[in-house]
């Protein structure tokens, strides 16, 4: 018979919970200390035992390496330039070795969680590079890694690396030095400067392209002499366009396969591949926009940033590094050369002809007289005899009659400001700006057949009427590309009419004739060059309320008026009494760049000062200026509330405010470090962030 234990001998279940618990929590903390054991008695490495690591914490009081031992089973990959993980406040982060040292100052060190990939991927040039960048702008050295290293891609990684470029021959080096300097002939040091680069030499150059000029065919003829002496090429644009443009001349002057092109748009797996073949040597001429200045190109040998003016060159994301700059410093720190070019000069890039820093590259007066014929509309007393109210009138009659001889030789560029159709609108009568009665936003109209609407919130206002006289009758005071196109087409019927703005931009269009309309930044690029160029609206570009308006508004009319084909003519509508109007029709930018200057150095403006701009809540900003020590001379304006985005939903959160840091300009270093020293401070102190940008692109 089965046999049956008592009911007091069966151990009750709820006795061995805790007992169970607490023998589960004994072998857990056992096997924590045995691991801490084990990570705290590592064999080290026995040649240079100690890594020193820059940690991905964008703190500015840990913005410094810190030592980690290497264990000796990764003593050969962690070497300077791989990703590792760490252990970092109590969690794994990621991490770049810097450095490896026999010794360290501390007795105690935790080692390597791991190494990444055994991929050196940081270049010791591009380490200390992010240093002088993170110094210059006050940020922290974290930020700048992100820049310049992009993520990885395992699988690319370990895929088999691909071939290197063939090497090259003298006769390769004589061939290409003989089509460089006849490209630059036009030029005026242009040829100069090709033979100086091809005997190995680090020229450095501000270059003002002149109009009817095929500049990314000049940018690769100086990229293959570079290449052909045996040194590496970084070229910036700031586009996408203009990096087809270049990618394309590259292909033509190099061969195919000999340089590569960095794009933000190829994807993680493509631009990762093109940058392993950069990093591993296997080519040394890189073009690509903002973030190709950090390819980490092999035996640099010249730097190149074409319209170093454009806007899309400011990085935008802290600690808002300039490409220009960037540029700059690391010709410097290389010892390579450097070609900062446009058709416009910026008035830094006018600064560093004047230190002695670059020699100009421009194009003779003789030259462009022959290349281009620039006028204004209603300028001179003739004009005004045939066409009485040429200056009152959006398009007056010597403009039409550009775009009439220009179409019947080929396509003619109508450039215009504004984009959409009608991007403002007023009363008809009394000329009051349209309102909207929900949110006090600008009215606009979309196309002829839609009723006006809020640019701000969107709402329809199907039955519109002024506050003022009550009227209902609505004007266009700004039309934009559409509603230009639309009365084009009527005047010009049976003509082709394009039009080409930020929602639909044409890269290129053929020699046939048609009417180009298109805004600053989309134009296309004709097959042989505009029989004409027509800027519309010059006005618009000049009300903006911004340090730099006038030479942004130069600098996109060079752009457009440098599209023609030689010989050809350009209109433009405005006021003739504008400098920049001027400086366009003589062709003049350096001129405007020193008048320019000189007003900027009268009121302490940049590049005759450096600035800084606090921006943050009202008592961290104050706080924040209590700890910034810079020596004299320093000024602090400010701060002022920064005025709202228009159509930025509102905000529960404070207002922000915002205060100028100004010293000279040969206390800039000086105001970086104290920037950098407060931010540090600060962040130790774990209190209320703000953010700091020196030498802001805008105010």
């Amino acid at each position: 018979m089965p046999v049956t234990a008592d009911a007091h001998e069966q151990p009750e279940q709820g006795s061995l919970l805790p007992e169970l618990r607490e023998t589960v929590r004994e072998a857990r903390t056992a096997t924590e200390r045995a691991a801490a054991r084990r990570r705290t008695e590592v064999e080290p490495a026995e040649v240079d035992p100690v890594a020193q690591v820059l940690v991905d914490v964008p703190l500015a009081h840990l913005d410094r390496p810190f030592d980690y031992l290497v264990p000796s089973g990764m003593a050969e990959t962690a070497q300077p330039g791989v990703r590792v993980k760490v252990r970092f406040a109590g969690q794994d982060v990621d991490g770049y070795v810097v450095a490896r040292r026999a010794e360290s100052e501390h007795p105690r060190l935790l080692p390597l969680r791991r190494v990444v990939s055994p991929e050196r991927v940081l270049t010791p040039e591009i380490a200390g590079l992010t240093a002088a960048v993170a110094e210059r702008y006050a940020g922290a050295r974290a930020d700048v890694l992100r820049l310049a290293v992009p993520p990885r891609h395992a699988t690319t990684e370990k895929a088999p690396p691909g071939s290197a470029a063939p090497a090259l021959t003298s006769a390769d080096g004589g061939q290409r030095l003989v089509a460089a300097t006849a490209a630059w002939g036009d030029h005026e040091h242009g040829a100069v400067f090709c033979e100086h680069l091809a005997r190995g030499g680090s020229p450095r150059a501000v270059w003002t392209a002149g109009p009817a000029v095929d500049w990314p065919q000049l940018v690769a003829q100086a990229a293959a002499v570079v290449e052909a002496s045996g040194r590496g090429v970084v070229v910036c644009v700031p586009d996408g366009r203009d990096l087809d443009r270049v990618d394309a001349a590259l292909t033509v002057a190099l061969g195919e396969g000999r340089h590569v092109a960095l794009r933000a748009d190829a994807g993680p797996a493509a631009r990762y591949r093109d940058f392993l073949a950069v990093s591993r040597g296997q080519r040394r001429v890189v073009v690509g926009t903002r973030a190709a200045i950090w390819a980490p190109v092999h035996d640099l040998g010249l730097v190149v940033v074409w319209d170093d003016g454009d806007d899309l060159h400011a990085e935008p994301r802290a600690p808002y590094p300039h490409v220009r700059e960037v540029a700059a410093l690391r010709a410097e720190r290389t010892g390579a050369a450097a070609l900062i070019g446009a058709h416009a000069c910026s008035v830094e890039a006018l600064g560093l002809l004047g230190s002695g820093w670059a020699r100009p590259i421009a194009m003779p007066r003789a030259v462009l007289r022959e290349r281009v014929r620039v006028s204004i509309a209603g300028a001179t007393d003739r004009e005004l005899e045939r066409d009485p109210f040429a200056r009152s009138v959006r398009v007056p009659t010597a403009a039409r009659d550009l775009v009439r001889r220009g179409v019947a030789a080929g396509p003619v560029l109508v450039q215009t400001p504004r984009s959409g159709y009608a991007a403002g609108l007023a009363c008809e009568r009394c000329r009051t700006p349209a309102r909207c009665a929900a949110c006090t936003g600008p009215l606009q109209q979309s196309s002829p057949t839609s009723p006006p609407s809020c640019r701000w919130c969107g709402t329809p206002e199907p039955r519109w009427a002024c506050g003022v006289c009550g009227h209902r009758g609505l004007r266009a005071p700004a039309v934009g590309q559409e509603r230009t196109a639309e009365e084009l087409g009527r005047a010009f019927p049976g003509v082709t009419v394009r039009t080409s703005a930020a929602d639909h931009v044409l890269a290129e269009v053929d020699d046939s004739p048609a009417i180009v309309v298109a805004t600053p930044g989309a134009e296309p690029v004709a097959e042989g060059g505009y029989a004409g160029v027509l800027l519309l609206d010059t006005w618009l570009a000049l009300a903006r309320v911004d340090l730099r308006t006038g030479e942004e508004a130069l600098r996109r009319w060079l752009n457009a008026a440098a599209l023609v084909r030689p010989g050809a003519e350009v209109v433009v509508v405005g006021d003739a009494a504008q400098p920049a109007l001027q400086a366009l029709v003589r062709w003049d930018p350096l001129g405007f760049a020193e008048r320019e200057a000189a007003e900027r150095a009268a009121a302490h403006l940049p590049p005759a000062a450096r600035l800084a701009t606090v921006t943050g809540e009202e008592a961290a900003v104050a706080a924040y200026l209590e700890h910034l020590a810079v020596p004299p001379p320093v000024e602090v304006l400010g701060p002022v509330p920064v005025p709202p985005r228009p159509g930025a939903p509102v905000s529960a959160d404070p207002p922000e405010v915002r205060a100028v840091v100004r010293v000279p300009a040969r206390e800039g270093a000086a105001l970086a470090a104290g920037l950098g020293a407060a931010s540090r401070e600060r962040s130790a102190r774990k209190l209320d962030a703000v953010r700091v940008q020196v030498d802001p692109p805008s105010l």
